[in-house]
């Protein structure tokens, strides 16, 4: 089971957006974001859910508790 933050990294990568168009879509800005990847900050469950939609994927998925 990956961590989050591992896990949201590699999605990003995947889905081809950049951290600051990440970033934007939760209405942060880029260092906070940052935060996230680097495993020091975790999002409350209303950021959660805006990542799952902007990456198309389960809540699940993204907090590492299924691979699909």
């Amino acid at each position: 089971m990956q961590e989050f933050h591992i896990r949201l990294r590699s999605i990003r990568m995947e889905k081809k957006k950049t951290q600051k168009q990440t970033a934007e879509v939760l209405g942060m800005n880029l260092r906070s974001y940052q935060l996230y990847e680097q495993g020091t900050v975790e999002p409350n469950i209303k950021k959660l859910l805006t990542l799952a939609d902007f990456f198309d994927v389960s809540l699940d998925y993204l907090m590492g508790r299924t691979d699909s």
